[in-house]
This record gives structure tokens, C-alpha cells and sequence, in this order.
């Protein structure tokens, strides 16, 4: 956070570092303000005795916040997207407070691990989802940083709560590096879900994250899953989930192989993997990265 040093006795004031963070300039303009209308004030009561006040020749050391803004996700979209119906009941808990669907809920902590694809024993799935699908290139990307998740403790309160525990295994949440705006798709899979080429349905979606699984039911526990933060999600594509959530989630939508879902927020996304509700390595070669 930027110190700036501003003189009772004047107004001028002295930046010595930079803030790097969200769009504080308005923030900063009023509190610019109000050191402005408060110099008289701390001019008049500096030769008070005992006052709490400093002198003239004292200085305060007030914070002024400045930087870039956060990037801004596209309010519109000439993409249209289609629903499918589920298959069973609809998710148990609200999606929002849903510990499976909802991956902010939990949070994560980073890791020193390797960013690079690894190869891991035992025996793999042909058909399981590859992340380089996400990416119109589909290039290997750069991996930028390694975390692990939480675990869920659904024994606590109404819909369960973090757990002091982390998901098994190294890495369990994985950074890519990209460009901000990149277009973003669905990981690719073999098999159907629905006719008409549908591989993937939307479990969860907030304009910054996105779940996906790869069955017609409304849970991450019957097959694969992948969970996809600081994207921007495509505003039909949310605009669609929020309406078929608000409907009772009989329906909801779905995506076809290489099928925009959204765009980079930021120069970096972060990618989970489940595999009957249970977090894998994102870096595995032999199940997400195949002949990469």
C-alpha cells in the first residue's frame, strides 16, 4: 500500500511506493479530500497543550491506494448456449453454499510443487477430460503456481463447512498462465452425455468461476468433474445457469467439445479436476495432459 507523507503545515504530498490491486482511485480522491479540508483544522490545534494533534514540523503518514482495476468481464455476448435435462434430483444444498459446486466456499492454500506435467503410477482412464481443450491453441501451457484445496466438513452446520484439512495428494489446484481475454472452452471429452454432441454440464457458474461435469447428474460424485476460477464466464452462458437454477435445476445448461464458456480474467486461471468427487494431481500426463 502507498505511504504518502503529508505536512501539517502544507499540502503538498510525497508518493514513496507503488500499490499494485484494484481501482482505488476513487477511494483515493476522497480520502485526498479529506486531508485537504482537515489541514486548517490540524493548523489551529497544533500549540494545544497535551492535545493529541502534531505539531507543525510533525508528519502523518496516511495511506492513498492507487493501481490498475481489476479486470472488468464483458457484459455482453453474441453466443447462445442450450439446455439439456438432468438425469435424477437436483443438487441438495443451494449451489452457492454447495461445498461440491461452489470451489470459492472451500479456499486453498499454495504449495512449493513442481509446475510442470508429471508422471503418476496406476492405471488411467482413455476417455478421461483433457485440460488442453481449454485453449483454442490447444497448447501445453505454461503451469504458473500450485495449490492444494480444502476439504469439505459436511457434518458442520446447515450445508457443512471448510475443514482444517487439505484435500489428499501434492497438488490438488493448478495455476495456467494465458493471455487476459483468451477465449476459454470446455476440457474435451469422448463419450456424449445428451444426443447432439453435448459432453459437459454446468453445475455451477458465478461470473468468475464455472463447474463442470461430465454426467447428466446434478453432483460431482457419479463421474468426472473440473472446476475452472478466475474466468470470466460467458454472460448468456451465466445469464442461462441462473435462470435454470432459479427454475429448480430440472434442466441446465450444457457444452459441446471446444465450446466457448468464457475468457481469461486475468493472465492466470486456475484448474481442478475431480474424479467421483475426489480431487486428482491436474499435472497427471497419463489421465489430463495424454502425449503432451
Amino acid at each position: 500500500m502507498n505511504k504518502t507523507l503529508f505536512k501539517t503545515e502544507t499540502t503538498q504530498c510525497l508518493t514513496q511506493t507503488n500499490f499494485v490491486g484494484p481501482d482505488w482511485r476513487l477511494l483515493a480522491a476522497l480520502v485526498g479530500l479529506l486531508l485537504l479540508s482537515g489541514v486548517g483544522k490540524l493548523q489551529a490545534q497544533e500549540n494545544v497543550p497535551n492535545s493529541t494533534v502534531p505539531g507543525s514540523s510533525a508528519f502523518l503518514y496516511l495511506p492513498v491506494l492507487t493501481g490498475d482495476p481489476l479486470p472488468i468481464c464483458p457484459p455482453s455476448s453474441t453466443r447462445s448456449y442450450d439446455l439439456i435435462p438432468v438425469d435424477g434430483p437436483a443438487a441438495d444444498h443451494p449451489d452457492a453454499l454447495h461445498g461440491d459446486l461452489n470451489l470459492a466456499l472451500r479456499g486453498y492454500t499454495p504449495v512449493s510443487e513442481t509446475l510442470g506435467i508429471v508422471d503418476i503410477n496406476g492405471p488411467t482412464d482413455g476417455d478421461a477430460p483433457q485440460l488442453a481443450g481449454i485453449f483454442s491453441d490447444a497448447r501445453t501451457p505454461a503451469f504458473s503456481s500450485a495449490h492444494r484445496v480444502y476439504a469439505w466438513d459436511w457434518g458442520c452446520g446447515e450445508h457443512g463447512c471448510p475443514s482444517a484439512n487439505l484435500t489428499p495428494g501434492a497438488v490438488s489446484l493448478l495455476g495456467l498462465a494465458g493471455s487476459r481475454n483468451e477465449t476459454v472452452a470446455s476440457p474435451g471429452r469422448g463419450p456424449e452425455i445428451y444426443g447432439g454432441g453435448y459432453k459437459v454440464l454446468v453445475l455451477y457458474a458465478a461470473a468468475d468461476r464455472i463447474t463442470l461435469g461430465y454426467t447428466r447428474h446434478d453432483s460431482v460424485a457419479p463421474g468426472y468433474a473440473v472446476h475452472l476460477e478466475s474466468v470470466c464466464v460467458d454472460p448468456n452462458l451465466l445469464a442461462l445457469y441462473e435462470q435454470a437454477n432459479a427454475d429448480g435445476r430440472t434442466h441446465l445448461p450444457a457444452l459441446r467439445d471446444g465450446e466457448v464458456l468464457g475468457t481469461l480474467q486475468t493472465e492466470e486461471m486456475l484448474v481442478a479436476v475431480r474424479d467421483r468427487g475426489t480431487f486428482m494431481d491436474p499435472r497427471s500426463r497419463k489421465d489430463w495432459w495424454k502425449g503432451r
